[in-house]
């Protein structure tokens, strides 16, 4: 009896090492993953769940609808995983509106809704499958998993799919995300492609929207699309979102506005979804909340801006590859002409088969070979004497005679023998050599044949799939602008602290849990600091304030004692950017310099001061003035210039400054209808604090704007100008009632709300000039019995004056206008008017004074 535990040879050679196993086993298993479930093929841009329900499908197509609980029960036949994974992969095939034509309720890509149960939907391959994906012959097959079928390698696409469809996966170690793009946009790429001309493919979206693709990087990985809700402004209180950004759901989007709305980045009375066919979600704002700044929020603060990463990733030659969908689409037009020229050669080839045994059997009944046999005993003599009959009339045929033909001879009846038609047979041949001459030459001309393909594909399919998503430039908003003071700001000046939870102490301004706020203390130092609950900032606080970085139109007035020299400097500066949590000094570095006046001026106000010295100073004059307006605005490490070499015993305002900061130059971005100061776009002007932008609209109003950057501007705006208050707007409309065109002209009037400048609620804008000597063309209607004129110019300044906005205006003409064209206007030099004194613009806090 062998004891427990004891060793023997037996035990010792069933032990098997496992060292490598598992690397090898890890490396099947990822390999498997990526090519076989979760990357695409190029060739075709199929997943191989796709291609073997496309393959099911085709295998079951009779025309008519099959339920989808049907066709994943045939597509198990091929694909091992499970019917789960079928129908997931088949309803989000059917969603593409492309391969599959879907029936019943296939779910919602806006509201994410799920499709119903396989039982009760139903689908069938579309006409634009049929067309492009499939064709037996020139398919290489291979055995299912279990043996019992065959399975296409990969199916003969002569469409980019995987570019329309676009594709997410991921694997071991490996994922890919290609963005869908546009049907048509597709062909006309791929056209160009073969016609050797440049091309550029942005993706499109289903959902709509607008995108921008400065960063697409064409699809490689490290790409970026930024994409947007489509957001308008139904009024003053309520914001429709009619389009959403890819990848979101209206689900997603609506929990992502209310969780902002609870962190205080927006505020919202609530949020109502009438999502049904198309998407349609109203926001509604509370009181006093600017719709603008709202969008710029929602775009900041909510999934209505996502941000798209893009790596694309295929299957070719059994590799995973990262390639642009540029090359993707080069490759996929390339395998196009392949596949094509591949269909034209077996046409060719079976006509060219159909025409030598037409010929054959032409020879063998006109010539009577079928006699010949009647006397022959066995088949290989009636073969042969086949051959021997058929022998002195096949000299113009293209190749050899084979049994195999002589085979087919034997088996034509006699019946087709006796009614034979040598007419009807000539007329047929000569079909199949017209069908013969027409293939070779698009063999020959295969990229055009290809083109045409291409084109034929676009007339037949391509209505209805123009692009959905806009391409624009976003220009990039700042958070901290947008978002909406849903804080308070309280300082503690004695003990030191400031903080939005210091309710008892002493209200600062209005915040949001972003901003930075800035602190002047009375010993010469400054610093910034995040927004927090309570935090120590140090005590003797001067000033504080919010903090707006790059802002360099705040400008600072400092006086201060160096503690080194005893001399006394004067300086202006502005603070663009530091370290957070981090102490500067804004007089000199010696310890005992002080601190003797200080003023914050948020556009570059500066005053003046009187200056008085002590009595003991040595010097006639102990007291004096100095203007800031005098000095150059430096940086916050400058020296500053010299005030006095004596004692200073205080400073005083004397009278409070102006605006010492040249006009702000504004530009308006037209490809994203948005103001900015960095010279994008066409420039407006220069713009003082009091100078407005006027927005003329095309439904008869105009609004008035500052120059604030956040202003949105809507779709249907005829001219956005600056304001002169001077030059006359020229309105050309057209009165259906009275069925006439008006002209009128009139200064803008200032004001805050929108304006009607047509007198009639049905009255049609025609021609909006925001010029002082506009040129018009009027082109005419030709009337029975009126006097032939085709067109006339009118010198507006002349024609008419200058009247109040609710004037009615002046018939254009008695004949009946047909439109009215703008000319180059006739110049005007503005005349040069007496500067009246600027109102003095108030500091956002007093100035400071301390001896």
């Amino acid at each position: 009896m062998e004891k427990p535990f004891e060793n023997n040879n037996e035990d010792q050679e069933s032990i098997k090492s496992i060292n490598g196993l598992f690397k090898d086993w890890f490396t099947d298993y990822a390999s498997y993953v990526i090519l076989e479930r979760a990357v695409p093929a190029l060739e075709d841009g199929l997943k191989p769940v796709h291609r073997r329900i496309l393959h099911s499908m085709k295998e079951m197509d009779d025309g008519r609808y099959h339920k989808v609980a049907n066709i994943i029960g045939n597509t198990m036949k091929y694909h091992p995983h499970g019917d789960a994974s079928i129908g997931d992969a088949l309803v989000h095939i059917g969603q593409k509106d492309l391969l599959i034509d879907p029936q019943g309720n296939w779910g919602n890509i806006y509201t994410g809704d799920r499709a119903a149960a396989p039982r009760y939907i139903e689908a069938r391959l579309t006409p634009f499958a049929l067309d492009t994906l499939f064709n037996s012959k020139i398919t290489n097959w291979l055995s299912s998993y279990d043996g019992r079928g065959k399975e296409p390698e990969i199916l003969p696409a002569k469409y980019p799919i995987l570019l329309y469809h676009g594709v997410e996966g991921i694997a071991v170690g490996l994922s890919t995300k290609v963005l869908p793009h546009n049907f048509n946009e597709l062909i006309d790429a791929s056209i160009a492609v073969l016609r050797n001309r440049s091309f550029k493919l942005y993706p499109d979206f289903v959902t709509g929207g607008s995108a921008d693709f400065s960063n697409y990087n064409d699809g490689l990985k490290g790409g970026k699309v930024r994409v947007r809700a489509k957001i308008e402004q139904l009024d003053k209180k309520t914001l429709k979102i009619s389009e959403i950004p890819y990848s979101t759901t209206t689900g997603s989007v609506i929990d992502s506005v209310l969780k902002a709305n609870d962190k205080g980045k927006i505020k919202i009375r609530k949020v109502e979804d009438n999502t049904a066919a198309e998407v349609e979600i109203i926001i509604h704002l509370q009181n006093n909340i600017s719709p603008d700044q709202t969008i710029d929020a929602l775009y900041a603060f909510t999934d209505c801006e996502m941000n798209l990463s893009v790596y694309c990733c295929v299957i070719h030659d059994d590799q995973p590859k990262f390639i642009g969908v540029s090359d993707i689409l080069k490759y996929t037009t390339q395998n196009t002409v392949e596949l094509l020229q591949k269909e034209l050669q077996i046409k060719l080839n079976e006509s060219k088969e159909a025409w030598h045994f037409s010929s054959l059997e032409k020879i063998f009944i006109e010539n009577r070979v079928y006699l010949r046999i009647e006397e022959c005993e066995t088949w290989e003599e009636i073969i042969s004497e086949i051959h021997l009959g058929l022998k002195p009339f096949i000299t113009h045929l293209e190749r050899e005679v084979t049994d195999e033909d002589v085979t087919r001879l034997t088996e034509i009846r006699i019946k087709r023998i006796s009614k034979f038609d040598a007419f009807k047979a000539d007329t047929l041949i000569k079909k199949i050599e017209d069908t013969i001459e027409e293939l070779q030459h698009y063999l020959d001309n295969i990229i055009d044949y290809t083109v045409d393909f291409f084109k034929t594909i676009k007339k037949k399919y391509g209505t209805g799939r123009e692009r959905k998503t806009e391409i624009a430039n976003f220009g990039n908003i700042v958070a901290a602008r947008v978002a909406i003071a849903n804080e308070k700001l309280y300082v503690n000046r004695e003990e030191g602290f400031a903080g939005t939870g210091l309710k008892k102490d002493e209200y600062v301004c209005d915040c949001s849990d972003i901003d930075d706020i800035i602190i002047f203390r009375k010993d010469g130092t400054m610093s910034v600091f995040r927004v927090e609950e309570k935090k120590f900032i140090g005590k003797n606080i001067l000033y504080i304030a919010i903090f707006k970085k790059n802002n360099i139109r705040k400008i600072y007035n400092v006086i201060y004692t160096d503690g080194a020299t005893r001399n006394t400097y004067m300086k202006r500066f502005y603070v663009k950017s530091i370290t957070r949590d981090k102490e500067y000094k804004i007089t000199s570095d010696n310890p005992k310099s002080k601190l003797l006046y200080f003023t914050a001026n948020p556009n570059g106000e500066a005053e003046k001061v009187s200056i008085a010295l002590n009595l003991q100073a040595q010097t006639r004059k102990l007291k004096f003035d100095i203007d800031f307006a005098e000095l150059t605005v430096k940086g916050r490490t400058s020296k500053g210039n010299l005030v006095s070499k004596f004692p200073v015993k205080s400073v005083k305002l004397k009278e409070t400054g102006i605006s010492t900061l040249d006009p702000i130059k504004v530009w308006l971005d037209e490809t994203i209808m948005r103001l900015n100061r960095e010279g994008r776009g066409r420039l407006l002007g220069e713009f003082a604090a009091e100078d407005k932008i006027i927005e003329i609209l095309d439904d008869g109003t105009y609004k008035l704007h500052s120059i604030d950057i956040s202003t949105h501007f809507e779709r249907n705006w005829l001219i956005i100008d600056k304001v002169d208050w001077n030059k006359p707007l020229t309105v050309v409309y057209y009165n259906p009632e009275k069925k006439k065109h008006y002209i009128k002209r009139f200064n803008p009037e200032n004001s805050t709300k929108k304006v009607d400048y047509l007198p009639d609620e049905n009255c049609v804008t025609e021609t909006v000039s925001y010029d002082y000597r506009p040129i018009f063309k009027l082109n005419f209607k030709k009337k029975r019995g009126q006097e032939l004129k085709d067109s006339e110019e009118i010198n507006v300044e002349e024609f008419i004056a200058v009247k109040g906005l609710k004037a009615i205006g002046n018939q254009l003409s008695s004949y009946d206008v047909k439109d009215v064209e703008t000319l180059s206007s006739l110049p005007y030099e503005n005349p040069i008017e007496e500067l009246n004194d600027t109102d003095n613009v108030e500091g956002d806090t007093p100035p400071t004074l301390f001896e």
